[in-house]
């Protein structure tokens, strides 16, 4: 253990070196990190919103309007179906989350029941009224259970999607409880966020409604000014729908006016082509969100896949609507329920507090390693300083988010980097007063310390794992830092003071007494 093969602090100094490369942005401020050599890292921690300041919204998702709104598309699929197959019907209507049909002939039953399962997943039918002429599709527990769950996914994808493409570093979405959404962004404008965020943005195509028809048909508002709108009536079945756009970007039209163009994926791109064939010189409706946006006449088919939308649209309106159509649209209306913003004057203050807390535990390690072992102590500390690099370094890598809590685990990191060394030399003292050589009591000091060390470690890396598997938020950033902390003191108390310890020993092979 007194010997260290050249290859060994080789690689040492060049961990040693890299860390001091990596964690160097986090000293040094934007313009700077812009400037350094391309052969050089600029990634530097992030910090947190409690750091950095920021917002904390927690929406809460409509779900009775998103069983709503299934229950009409079942409503019209089921109709189409009957009329397909030639089943009979007095009447049909939703339920919550289901649909309802009274039939005319008994024997059709089975034949509307299979239809009915087969409208969605997570569907059971019930069968009532006399003759079993009345058919409910509903959802079973499980089946509510699903539709929940793939709603709340759909609606973090597309959070993250929008808040990402506002430049928000490392925000926090994530499900909370049943139906609510949790939103975390740092240095992010809440009022900012809310709009991008809590518009559902679920654009479809329309035909406007022949007058005299009346069935299938809906009323949208479409405003004419800041203060008036019109009603238009329209085909409530859409002819192209959000999800068959593939990208959309702000533009100007030929009169340069404001606008947004967009491209469709080629179902929509064939469908829209085939609409405006059919329907040269009619109007139709763009609605965004229940409203109008746009009311163009189809002057010719348009069969390119492409298109704009003119509109009273403003430079930040007409690239806010090209991001929420590239983002995707909402899968429920959302509604902010807890409304929380962090200012970065209160998050400057916390930082300091961490820096002051962390120069505090720093300092107090430092003095009471030299008190306490002399020279070998001092060497502790070096290691110690190089244990603190290595962590910002890892942190910087990963582009980690450092909270709080993240702080605090480094201040606990730094009492415990020094464990290891204290394992060891206290083992010296010991093995050097029974009476051993100085060579002797430093190889049985390492040798025997280290399953002692190996065990404190790993034990404490199994509950970092923990905290991380089955923490949220603060509790994860804990366990992050604690994680690496405990990765890089154990690396530097058995590599790095060991070499220092070497380099010593070979230079005073002749000494009687160990300065431990």
């Amino acid at each position: 253990m007194v010997k260290i093969e050249t290859w060994k602090i080789l690689l040492s100094l060049i961990v040693v070196l890299m860390g001091g490369f990596y964690a160097l942005p986090n000293t040094l401020n934007e313009n700077v990190r812009a400037n350094l050599p391309s052969f050089l890292p600029v990634k530097t921690v992030n910090l947190g919103l409690d750091l950095r300041g920021g917002a904390h919204l927690l929406y809460q998702l409509d779900m009775p309007g998103v069983f709503k709104d299934r229950s009409e598309a079942m409503i019209q699929a089921l109709r189409k179906e009957l009329r397909s197959e030639k089943i009979g019907y007095r009447r049909i209507g939703g339920l919550d989350g289901g649909v309802r049909v009274t039939l005319r002939k008994e024997e059709d039953a089975p034949k509307a029941r299979k239809i009915m399962r087969g409208l969605e997943q997570g569907l059971i039918v019930n069968t009532s009224g006399e003759g079993g002429l009345i058919l409910e599709a509903v959802y079973t527990d499980e089946g509510r259970r699903d539709v929940y769950k793939s709603v709340i996914s759909q609606a973090i994808e597309v959070v993250r999607r929008r808040v990402d493409e506002l430049g928000t570093t490392e925000p926090v979405i994530q499900r909370q409880g049943e139906d609510r959404l949790l939103v975390q962004a740092p240095g992010a404008d809440a009022e900012e966020l809310k709009n991008i965020i809590g518009k559902t943005a679920k654009m479809t195509f329309h035909l406007v409604a022949d007058p005299s028809a009346s069935a299938n048909v809906r009323t949208v508002s479409y405003p004419l000014d800041e203060d008036e709108t019109q009603q238009m009536r329209l085909n409530r079945t859409a002819l192209i729908t959000g999800d068959m756009l593939s990208g959309a970007a702000y533009s100007q039209n030929q009169n340069g006016e404001h606008a947004v163009s967009f491209r469709m994926n080629n179902t929509g791109a064939r469908i829209f082509c085939d609409v405006t064939r059919e329907n040269t010189g009619k109007p139709f409706a763009i609605v965004l969100d229940k409203r109008i946006i746009s009311s163009p006449v189809i002057r010719e088919p348009i069969c390119g896949g492409q298109g704009q939308i003119s509109g009273s649209f403003t430079v930040k309106t007409a690239n806010d609507l090209a991001l929420l159509l590239r983002a995707g649209a909402l899968p429920a209306e959302m509604k902010v329920v807890e409304e929380r913003t962090v200012g970065p004057s209160l998050g400057a203050d916390s930082v300091a507090a961490g820096k002051v807390a962390a120069i505090i535990g720093l300092a107090g390690v430092l003095v009471f390693m030299a008190i306490s072992y002399g020279f070998f102590g001092l060497m502790a500390n070096v290691a110690l300083a190089i244990n603190v690099v290595l962590i910002f370094a890892l942190l910087s890598m990963m582009q980690a988010t450092l909270t709080l809590p993240g702080i605090a685990g480094i201040v606990l990191t730094i009492g415990m980097a020094v464990d290891a060394n204290v394992l060891i030399f206290e083992r010296i003292r010991e093995e050097f007063r029974l009476g051993r050589s100085v060579i002797s009591a430093i190889d049985a000091g390492y040798s025997r310390a280290m399953a002692t060390i190996v065990d404190s470690n790993l034990t404490t890396l199994i509950a970092a794992v923990i905290l991380f598997s089955f923490g949220t938020g603060p509790i994860k950033g804990f366990a992050v830092t604690l994680g690496i902390g405990i990765i890089t003191s154990f690396f530097t108390a058995i590599m790095i003071t060991r070499i220092l310890v070497v380099l010593w020993l070979n230079k005073n092979r002749s000494s009687k007494t160990i300065p431990v």
